[in-house]
């Protein structure tokens, strides 16, 4: 032993360790799958152990493994697997010169031994990625996407740099071609990635900008591993879910965690912790693969480099917080091989003592690492929540990270924000006259848009929700009078994106009000595009004008809205004009300045229509200006405004600026519509009250 070099005897340790790790005691075949800590697929995952067996540890180990092995091809193979020159198992045989090997057997010991301790030390001294795992428990849509964004903010005031993942255990590839009313909101990356709400409540929180990986589905695992079977990588071995399906799991889990992530400043940042949340509960059958690859992390990475928080409900009844559900929860991952380490209580009042004890002393979590989560009056107020309980200590202790102070500008900063929403008095009434208003979620980044933009204007938000669909019945019909006496009392009109023709004619009647009461106006995607066949219908007489998603049966002169002419028509899921896309304003445009002079933005785009542009010069002539193009080629028209001197804001944009909105930096038409909406309040209140001085005058 001592006679070895110190490359040396590293690579041996390391091959001991793996060994020790995997070996069972029975003859082994010549390429094994081994599961060691902080190495790559292509590498170790497929590492022949009997070539450094025999190498360093000699006749020895051979006799332990059942026979002599062949020295020569055993450490070429090795040097192939660890470059990904070849496939893991592959027959040996003559490497290309190119690669600078030269023929088998051409090098010495010495240069192959110098060669493979270099590729091994480089590997392990990969330095550790540190995991925060957010599980549920009870019931689903209790806060753990909140939860997994403020764990994100925290670590941010530890001075790491953290990323995320979401798990979506469903089948479905990506949320592209799910429901909105079933499954909220389809969230839209950079990369054109159509991912999880959740993945905006992350990039929001963290003001980060994430990648499609960065949500991971059933439907992705599953598509990567028969592929790569149709491959033939598997080489004639049974497919199965555990080692390979969960195999799979860890290795996006890792490959994502260190993937570099957009920043604020438009640069990119190696991330080094990764928050991940499981969707859905423990428990439920499709979860059961990734709770597994979670628990196989955990040993793979070691303990003090993940920290499992599990969230749960604490059900109130007869003033008795009940800890049963959540002992049941933690139950069923203990008996799966999950142990958490922190407990997040989710209550409508702060956890009581009692019922912290109880959860302690069953649920096997120190008191001290149980957080009360009580209903908050925003939820900006739980970063600071979970300093002031402690948990930046608490994943300081179990990661074993240096413990320093926190960012105190970060930490007053939220704790600014909060305090800011709880503050403010000023109503300010938006009607949100959309397909989708079963549920908040289903406009999710829109509310926070404007959320955001009234925080910076210092107003407090009252969305009316206005199901477009009650403004296509009968004047006399119940329906219809409540949504248009809410159309009425609105200081500002946004109509959101959407698909489909049902209820397009409502949100047109919403359109038409904003633009002849001069009620300012925001319109998103489908909304610019309605706001476009609204204008073409009562300015240019084009009766019949219309998209061609609605109606096929169109002349030309009435196709106001075409279908994008590179688009696919036989596939669904992917197909639209996704991601990040450059814009070129019209300077001294309303759009312009709100974006403060700046001539090319940069916005998310998700849609498969667009606006005929040979109606274009038409539609100008008669007042309509498309004051944003696309900067490529300038033929794709992106904004839509109507002149200050005939309307005070109306704006309407092609691609989605709700996707982009922070706290600390609205979006800017979300901005301009709430600082329009708070001018337009004035002048409704000064209305009202020289109609209440005539009714006056008229009484005496």
């Amino acid at each position: 032993m001592a006679a070895l070099p110190g490359r040396g005897h590293v690579v041996l340790c390391l091959a001991l360790v793996i060994s020790a790790i995997t070996f069972t005691g029975s003859p082994m075949d010549s390429m094994d799958t081994i599961v060691s800590s902080g190495f790559p697929e292509n590498s170790l995952l497929m590492f022949p152990r009997e070539a450094v067996y025999s190498k360093y540890i000699g006749h020895t180990s051979r006799r332990k493994f059942g026979s002599k092995l062949p020295r020569s091809n055993r450490w070429h193979q090795t040097l192939r697997d660890l470059r990904g020159g070849g496939a893991a198992g592959s027959k040996p045989g003559k490497f290309k010169k190119k690669e600078g090997i030269g023929e088998m057997g051409g090098q010495s010991n010495s240069q192959d031994r110098r060669q493979l301790s270099s590729l091994c030390l480089a590997q392990a001294e990969k330095k550790p990625l540190k995991y925060v795992i957010v599980t549920g428990g009870v019931l689903s849509g209790i806060g753990k996407g909140v939860t997994a964004s403020s764990i994100g903010v925290l670590l941010k005031m530890m001075h790491r740099k953290p990323t995320a993942i979401k798990i979506d255990p469903y089948l479905n590839i990506d949320a592209g071609t799910m429901s909105p009313l079933e499954h909220g909101e389809v969230y839209v990356l950079e990369d054109g990635g159509e991912t999880d709400l959740d993945l905006g409540n992350y990039e929001r929180f963290m003001d980060v900008k994430l990648t499609n990986d960065s949500n991971l589905t059933t439907g992705k695992v599953y598509r990567s591993i028969i592929e790569a079977e149709r491959r033939g990588e598997f080489l004639g071995k049974t497919v199965q879910v555990i080692p390979h399906v969960t195999g799979e799991i860890r290795a996006w889990m890792d490959r994502t965690g260190r993937t570099p992530i957009g920043m604020a400043d438009g640069g990119k940042r190696t991330p080094d912790t990764c928050v991940i949340e499981l969707g859905g509960t423990v428990g439920d059958i499709e979860s059961m693969p990734f709770l597994e690859a979670i628990r196989e992390l955990q040993l793979e990475v070691g303990r003090s480099n993940v920290v499992v928080v599990h969230v749960s409900l604490i059900p109130e009844i007869h003033g008795e917080q009940k800890t049963k559900p959540t002992q049941h929860s933690i139950q069923k991952m203990r008996e799966i091989g999950i142990y958490p380490d922190v407990l997040v209580a989710r209550s409508r009042w702060p956890l009581r003592d009692s019922a912290r004890m109880k959860l302690s002393s069953f649920c096997n979590v120190p008191q001290e690492n149980i957080i009360s989560m009580p209903d908050l009056s925003n939820i900006y107020h739980i970063p600071r929540m979970l300093v002031d309980q402690g948990l930046h200590r608490k994943l300081a202790s179990q990661l074993q990270l240096k413990t320093g102070p926190l960012d105190r500008l970060l930490v007053n900063n939220w704790g600014k924000v909060a305090k800011s929403m709880d503050s403010v008095t000023e109503e300010i009434r938006i009607a949100l006259v959309g397909k989708y208003t079963g549920g908040s979620d289903t406009y999710h980044s829109v509310v926070k848009a404007l959320l955001h933009a009234s925080i910076s204007s210092n107003q407090k938000l009252k969305i009316l929700w206005i199901d477009s669909a009650d403004l296509e019945l009968p004047e006399e019909s119940e329906e219809f009078c409540h949504a248009w006496r809410e159309l009425q009392t609105a200081h500002g009109i946004l109509v959101p994106g959407g698909f489909g023709q049902r209820a397009h004619l409502g949100m047109i009647r919403a359109i038409h009000y904003a633009r002849i009461r001069r009620v300012p106006f925001l319109g998103i995607c489908l909304g610019m595009q309605l706001a476009v066949v609204e204008f073409a219908r009562n300015e240019l007489g084009i009766r019949r004008a219309d998209s061609t998603e609605f109606n096929s049966n169109l002349s030309e002169d009435e196709k106001v809205i075409i279908f994008m002419p590179e688009g696919d028509t036989e596939n669904m899921g992917g197909t639209m004009r996704l991601g990040v896309r450059t814009t070129r304003l019209i300077p001294n445009s309303t759009t312009y300045r709100y974006y403060g002079a700046t001539e090319l933005i940069q916005e998310r785009h998700r849609h498969r229509y667009e606006v005929n542009p040979h109606l274009l010069s038409r539609l100008e002539e008669y007042g309509l200006r498309f004051v944003g193009k696309d900067a490529e080629k300038g033929d794709r028209m992106e904004v839509v405004e109507l002149p200050l001197e005939s309307h005070p804001y109306y704006v309407a944009t092609q691609f989605h600026p709700e996707f982009n909105t922070r706290h600390q930096r609205p979006s800017p038409p979300f901005f301009g519509l709430l600082q329009a909406a708070k001018k337009h309040k004035v002048q409704m209140m000064a209305k009202e009250a020289e109609l209440s001085l005539e009714e006056l005058e008229q009484g005496t």
